[in-house]
Parts: C-alpha cells; structure tokens; sequence
C-alpha cells in the first residue's frame, strides 16, 4: 500500500474561499485569509486542501463563472497570494488542488466576446432559433427554464447548461478544447498538485442537437426541477465524454505526482464517471451521497455495492460540500451525535475522502431568510428549496463578531446556529466533533488499511451497518449504529480490539475495531 499514489485514500479538505476567513474585513473571504489558516488546517491531518474556484468572474454563480483563467479574483488577493497560499501548503506537508471549471465560462470571457463578434465562431455551442423564435431543441437549464439564450449580435442562440451568463464552451472544437488544456497546464506549471473539475460530465454535447428523452421514472428527484424532467443524453453526459476526460488525464500526466477528480453530478455510469486506471480521471465522484437524506444503513451499503461494479474505478468519497444540506442536518436533527457518526463512517470508507470546511466541526446547516440569500438557485426557486446558502455561510472561528470571520460585514451572515460550534470553543473540548476529527483522520493515516484497503459489508440488523477493511495482512472492522434504538448484541459490534468508539451502544454510536 505505501506505494501507491499519495491520493489513494487520501484526505482533502474543501475550502469555499469567500465563506473561509477574511483577512482585511472587507466581509468576504479571502486567499491571505487561507493563508493565516492553514496552521489550523494542517493540524486536522489532512493531505491536502481543495480552493473553490479563485479566478476573476461577475459572481453570477459565485466564482462558477470564470472570466479570465490565468488571474485571481481581486476579492480573493493577487496571483502573489495564491502562490503564498501554494508553498505554504507544501512547506506543512500538504498538497493544494484548484477548482477549474472548464465546461463552460462566463459571459464576460474574452473568449465569448470574441465568439459574439464571429473571431471564436464555434468556441461556444450556438444554433440558430426555429422559424417561431422558439429555443433550437428541449434541452433544459439546470437553473431553470430552456438551455438556450439569443444574441441578436449573432442572430443565434448559445447553449448554457446553468446560468445564461455560463455559455457553454464547445469540446468539439479543437482550438477552443486545448484552450481549456492549456489551463490546467497553466497552473500545473505554477505548482499546483493537480485539480477538481466541476461539471466534468458535460464536457461534450451532440453535434446534431438532438431532443433530450423525457424521464419518466417519477422519482423526488425529477419533480425538484424542471431540467429533472428529461434525461441528459444530449446536451451533456455523453458515452464519448470518455475522450474529453482522457484529454485531461494525459495533460495532467505530464506533470508527475499530480491528482485530478471530478464531479459527476448525472449519468455518472454513462459519461466516463466510474473510469479508471488508465482511462479518464485519477478519481471521481457522484451524487447519490450528497443526495441522500435518509439516515439508515442502506443509503451507504447500496452506494459502496454500485461502486463494487465498478472495480477498476478509484472514488472519492463526500457526504457534503458547497452544493448541498450539511450532512447533519440532511440526514437528523443537527446534533452533535448525528455528526459524529456521520464523521466516523466517512473516515473509514474505501476512496479518497472530501471533507467539506466545517464538517470536522459538526454544522448543521444554517437558516436564513429570503432577503439574506445570495445564491441565484434559491432566488429560483423560493419558498420550496432556499438555495445552497445555508451551508455557505461563514465558518466559525472564535465567539463574538461574526464569528471570528471578519471585522466588517460578512458577504453571508455568521450563522447563529453555529455560535456554539467554533474552532476556539471545539479546541478546549476533548469530547467535541473537531476532537474526534483529529482522532479519525490520524486512525486513518496510522491503518493504511483504512486508506486503500477492500471493503466488505457483513450483514447486520438495521439501524445497524457493520463493514470490514481488509488488506495486506491488516483487518479492521467498522460498526455504526445510525439511529433507532441500542446497538444488538451481536459479535460484529463487540469483537477485536477497539482503536476508537463513541457514543456507547446507543443510536449514532460507532467502534472501530481492529481483528
């Protein structure tokens, strides 16, 4: 095992840049902020740290709209600062990974300024309206409302699969792909260890604009949204996505020791997601995780046996990130027990683990009023779904204003549900979920076998999930009580010798044991 590559199995933390921690109270988060952090961040024993993305952009979607590749946001610092940001994280022993988001750009990118005057004719996906003036075919935005927007300086409408102002940047165009290439290797020149790509599903779209078929499963998740009407065959995830993410690969490979993953947040299975060694990325994940929200041993088991079918594949594991509910409050009630379960059953799991900022606290997520969102998705679709801001609000460093996360007036407000839940008040707390954080993470690292050892899942009486880790001579065994009533009285929860338990025998206990 210690020889495979430092990302099997490893640890990443995700830092939202502008909700991280302000270093010139300016209300939002910044890159000499992650700079004063990274100490803290080094002391959780992670391997390495993942930036939210740090270009210049309009903040349409919060810095997922890219204007210019090559910069840094002015809010965030200076091109300086990011390399700061980079050594310092190598000199504590961590590698940095950037966000790039190359399936689309801003509308503000020179590229698309260039492409509306006729320069870049087909670096973006454009067709012409029907002859009633209606979209080009069915494809839907994810953010609501036909994929399509007109230009009436080209006398076409441009494609965009989120936002209007998120045109699509066209894969199928050689100049306009190697384009995007030259990005990754841009910042793989700087030092950077490699990257996690947004939206790596939809790097491709079908030449002919075919219709999208309608999704008739009726299922939750197709009435939550409209776009959750059809099925996205068309315009992206499609079976020859494969040939972009070997693009990528090879452009990384160059570079040794580096790391890409990507998010695969539809048709995981049909879009090159589950690949894997020597085709597409290093690693990817999908949703069904972030997905979830029903607490009980089936939503992990039934997700690591869909990864079983997939054996060449390496995953990255995360319950949580910048898109979705904080794990506590998706899957109960918020507490300190549903955390620490939740935290002990994601450290132990077979893949490279993405711990989203604040997760090693404990937060649940924050509720905020219609007037203090920021996020366009919750603008959408208010009163039924708030957006993504709740679990965005700023992280929680000390007692007092704003939480320790700037003097001024934060871009998102300190979340009172979490003034109890501060890295200073966890610090003092051996009991607290930062403790147990540490704990996990340095178990994790002692027990190789717990980094890129085989999973296999016993059979056990629900509420209970008992799995084993195995390899290389090693086994250990994971057991999680994850809610209902005390934990049975059966060999899987009480043998070997226990490395780390919590919460006795009674719901969201856990014990990792080694046989």
């Amino acid at each position: 095992m210690s020889t495979l590559p430092w990302w099997r199995g490893a640890t990443v933390y995700h830092i939202y840049v502008r909700s991280f921690f302000d270093s010139d109270g300016d209300g939002h988060g910044d890159l000499p902020g992650v700079l004063a952090k990274l100490d803290y961040i080094a002391s959780l024993g992670v391997d390495a740290i993942w930036l939210s993305p740090v270009h210049p952009s309009p903040n349409r979607d919060w810095g997922y709209d890219v204007s210019d590749y090559e910069g840094v946001h002015p809010d965030y610092g200076s091109l300086d600062d990011l390399q700061a940001v980079i050594d310092g994280a190598h000199a504590r022993g961590m590698k940095l990974l950037l966000d790039e988001v190359l399936a689309h750009t801003s509308d503000e990118h020179a590229w698309f300024h260039d492409s509306l005057k006729g320069d870049k004719e087909n670096w973006y996906v454009w067709a012409p309206l029907k002859g009633d003036g209606t979209a080009p075919n069915n494809w839907l935005s994810a953010f609501g409302g036909p994929a399509w927007a007109y230009q009436p300086l080209r006398r076409k409408a441009y494609h965009h699969k989120f936002l209007r102002q998120q045109p699509k940047l066209n894969w199928r165009h050689p100049e306009a792909r190697q384009a995007a290439l030259d990005v990754l290797d841009f910042w793989l020149s700087k030092g950077v260890d490699g990257f996690r790509l947004d939206v790596a599903n939809a790097y491709l779209h079908d030449p002919a604009l075919t219709d999208n078929p309608v999704d008739d499963s009726n299922t939750g998740l197709r009435w939550s949204a409209a776009a959750n009407f059809q099925r996205h065959f068309n315009d992206s995830n499609l079976v020859e996505n494969i040939e972009a993410l070997n693009d990528v690969r090879l452009t990384v490979d160059r570079h040794p020791d580096r790391f890409v993953f990507g998010e695969f947040s539809e048709e995981a299975g049909r879009c090159g997601g589950f690949a894997a060694p020597d085709e597409g990325l290093h690693a990817g994940y999908s949703f069904p995780l972030l997905l979830a929200r029903r607490m009980g041993p089936d939503f992990i088991r039934n997700h690591m046996e869909m990864l079983a079918e997939h054996p060449r594949h390496w995953p990255c594991i995360t319950f949580s990130n910048h898109d979705v509910p904080r794990t506590p409050s998706r899957f109960g009630d918020g507490s300190a027990p549903v955390a620490k379960v939740m935290l002990a059953l994601l450290l132990t799991l077979r893949g490279s683990i993405l711990m989203y900022q604040g997760e090693e606290l404990g937060l649940p997520e924050a509720d905020l009023t219609r007037e203090q969102l920021r996020d366009p998705v919750g603008d959408l679709y208010w009163p039924a779904h708030k957006g993504r801001d709740g679990c965005r609000t700023p992280m929680p460093w000390s007692p007092g204003h704003a939480l320790g996360f700037t003097s001024g007036h934060p871009w998102l407000p300190a979340a009172p549900e979490h003034a109890s839940l501060t890295v200073a008040d966890q610090e003092a707390d051996p009991d607290s979920a930062l403790a147990l954080s540490r704990a996990l993470i340095a178990l994790r690292k002692a027990h190789p076998v717990l980094r890129s050892g085989d999973i296999a899942f016993r059979d056990a009486p629900a509420p209970m999930a008992v799995f084993e880790r195995s390899g290389e001579g090693a086994r250990i065994v994971c057991a999680f009580n994850l809610g209902g009533g005390a934990a049975p009285e059966d060999p899987a929860w009480i043998e070997g010798e226990t490395l780390l338990a919590g919460g006795g025998t009674g719901p969201f206990a856990f014990r990792i044991a080694r046989l």
